[in-house]
């Protein structure tokens, strides 16, 4: 597998990528305390242009410039909507498009938080090893970004995904 998945435990807001992935509703406003941080950082430019753009799909995803943040972009994903609660289904399909968005611009890095784990959801250990197979089967196609970063919340999520980025790492050896 080209490429590499990395976990930090850094804020996302500091983490250096090309783009990081911001999830929001449809009508992009934030869904968690760390999108809200994002916008906070990227600041006025970012929340202007979100409020030219009107509203997205459940599943959509949008690329901005990233303000005030170390990242040139923001992509915006929807992982919900105001009648709909966020699934796994609707994180899968917002994340695939939003690297969708990453591999158009050829961007090389990408940071996200651990989308999918968050009251209501399914079990934490199995939206976690979602997200990384999705990352994984990203990797395999071998088109950017081929630097995925994700930027962990607490110590439990930082031991979490480093356990499933490292046992999917041992599982590609093996198959080699």
């Amino acid at each position: 597998m080209e490429g590499a998945i990395r976990v930090v435990d850094d804020p996302l807001q500091v983490v250096v990528a090309d783009a990081v992935i911001r999830p929001v509703r449809t009508d992009l406003s934030p869904v968690t305390a760390v999108s809200r941080d994002l916008l906070s950082a990227a600041g006025e430019v970012v929340e202007r242009r979100l409020s030219e753009l009107g509203s997205l799909p459940l599943g959509g995803a949008v690329l901005t410039p990233a303000g005030g943040l170390p990242a040139s972009f923001l992509i915006h994903v929807v992982v919900m909507s105001e009648d709909e609660p966020q699934t796994s289904a609707t994180v899968r399909k917002a994340v695939e498009n939003g690297l969708r968005r990453a591999t158009d611009w050829e961007l090389s890095s990408l940071a996200l938080p651990p989308l999918g784990i968050g009251v209501g959801m399914t079990e934490p250990e199995v939206a976690a090893q979602e997200l990384v197979e999705l990352l994984g089967s990203h990797l395999e196609r071998g088109r950017p970004p081929l630097e995925l970063i994700i930027a962990a919340t607490s110590p439990y999520e930082t031991e979490l995904f480093m356990g499933l980025v490292e046992k999917m790492c041992r599982d590609d050896a093996a198959g080699d």
